[in-house]
């Protein structure tokens, strides 16, 4: 398909999406929905889609709330400190273990990342506070628990409803035992999306890490020449160590990654660092930005996806510093070449020109396209469940030809969209993965990556690159058929 006829069956398919809804609600989705190509100037964004808006009303929308912002993502995976969904079950419940954010320690014992710590809310707490509650609770985790560096409290909607003032409680328990502790107000229904929770997280970090009491855990690292931080790297799979390999090999030195597989003593000396190499833009450019005015440490937006994009990547982190990093970069790169070269041959022929769909959160919209197409594959149409305008401009630097774009898609319309163009894959979230595999088409789920991975760095594009063909060119699709390959069906 040409390039002409694939923009204008793109624009016609955004234009019969919204002739299914009222005048409003199609005037509003609008603004959300269009086609972006590479070459055009004239649009602010990436399909020129508008961004972090209120989901319309009735539409079964794929985002989180301020509470999976900072819970799910930037505290929750921060594995030595006991992190407390304070509120009814629930959430805590929903919340616990979705994430396969991998960690080294001992479950239970010095690393706590999988456990469910609730104060289960009754209707007597809604009633008459949750104070009393939360503080029992700091109590029997530290009795049971003694060997945690700190306790957050991640605070569910009603106790913004009902007023509970999880700071002042926790301003008391940490005087009373000299702990780190940490209340977020993180209420679900702030914001618009997960993004607000995540920019509150960070600002707790800014608060009660980096302006906190933390630097007695130990003996502080002796700073080098080439310390440098992985920020927003959640460790799915093993993601931050495939990436932490390569940058060891290049002779720089990791003393923290943020927030999978992190330590609290790691989070607090991120301050002393020479470079922040920042993985997931969305969800912790504020604390990088922080770092950046106050410390006048430096920060880069790198991609691991793929191999281009991890050439182009390791190439923009060693200009960052001496002739020694740049020729062990180099090094690197000829080593791992011929294994790139190898799973690119076996597994291109078997990919190229198929075409794909994208809906995930964080960076992956934008950052996984590069790993697709160094094999040979086309991403169709993509979007964001809870991105700012500036993903989008960084959106218009990864696609290679006109591209649908859709923010805060709804299950109808991504649905529609796939039907209208007929990728070969759909790469999204949880929640479809099961609608889209009943209408015959292949499925991977990116928040997990489908329980494989690492996808990151060299060793996991050799996974990404297995998983993608294992998905596409499984037999089970020619037993299946999708309803508009049935004559009379749409």
């Amino acid at each position: 398909m040409g390039p002409e006829s694939l923009e204008a069956k793109q624009k016609a398919a955004i234009e019969e999406v919204l002739k299914a809804y009222p005048a409003k609600a199609a005037k509003n989705r609008a603004k959300h929905l269009g086609v972006g190509s590479p070459e055009d100037e004239s649009q602010k964004t990436c399909g020129n889609v508008r961004s972090n808006k209120k989901t319309v009303p009735g539409v079964m929308s794929q985002r989180g709330c301020a509470y999976a912002g900072s819970k799910g993502v930037v505290w929750g995976p921060v594995k030595d400190m006991v992190h407390i969904s304070h509120g009814p079950i629930g959430c805590g419940q929903y919340s616990r273990a979705g994430r396969r954010n991998y960690y080294i320690g001992t479950t239970g014992v010095d690393t706590f990342v999988t456990m469910n710590f609730s104060s289960d809310f009754q209707e007597k707490d809604i009633v008459f506070g949750g104070d009393k509650k939360l503080a029992v609770c700091f109590e029997e985790i530290d009795a049971l628990f003694p060997l945690n560096n700190g306790i957050t409290v991640q605070s569910e909607c009603p106790i913004g409803l009902i007023g509970d003032d999880i700071n002042a409680t926790s301003k008391v328990y940490a005087k009373k035992t000299g702990n780190t502790i940490v209340p977020v107000n993180c209420e679900g229904f702030r914001g618009v999306s997960q993004s607000l929770g995540h920019h509150i997280a960070n600002d707790t970090v800014r608060d009660y890490v980096f302006d906190g009491n933390v630097e007695t855990l130990g003996e502080a690292i002796e700073p080098t020449e080439y310390d440098v931080a992985i920020i927003g790297d959640y460790n799915i799979g093993g993601d931050a160590w495939s990436s932490r390999i390569l940058l060891e090999e290049m002779g720089l030195r990791v003393t923290a990654q943020w927030s999978g597989d992190a330590t609290l003593k790691e989070m607090a000396q991120t301050p002393k660092v020479k470079l922040n190499l920042l993985h997931c833009y969305r969800s912790m450019n504020y604390i990088s930005r922080h770092m950046e005015k106050e410390f006048g440490i430096p920060w880069v937006e790198y991609n691991f996806f793929g191999p281009t994009q991890t050439y182009k990547s390791l190439r923009k982190i060693a200009a960052f510093f001496d002739e020694k990093i740049q020729a062990k970069c180099e090094e690197v790169i000829a080593k791992y070449e011929p294994m790139i070269n190898a799973v690119v041959d076996k597994y291109k022929p078997r990919l190229e020109g198929k075409q794909v769909m994208l809906f995930v959160g964080g960076l992956r919209p934008r950052h996984v396209i590069g790993a697709y197409e160094d094999l040979g594959m086309e991403v169709i149409g993509t979007g964001y469940e809870f991105a700012h305008d500036d993903d989008y401009k960084r959106t218009k630097d990864e696609i290679m030809r006109s591209t649908v774009i859709y923010d805060d898609v709804n299950e109808y319309e991504l649905e529609a969209f796939v039907k209208k163009l007929e990728p070969d894959l759909v790469a999204s979230g949880i929640k479809e993965k099961y609608v889209f595999q009943k209408m015959g088409l292949p499925y991977r789920q990116m928040h997990s990556w489908d329980y494989s991975g690492p996808y990151h760095g060299f060793d996991g594009f050799a996974i990404f690159a297995a998983d993608m063909d294992l998905a596409i060119n499984s037999p089970v699709w020619g037993y299946s058929k999708a309803p508009w390959e049935t004559e009379g069906e749409a």
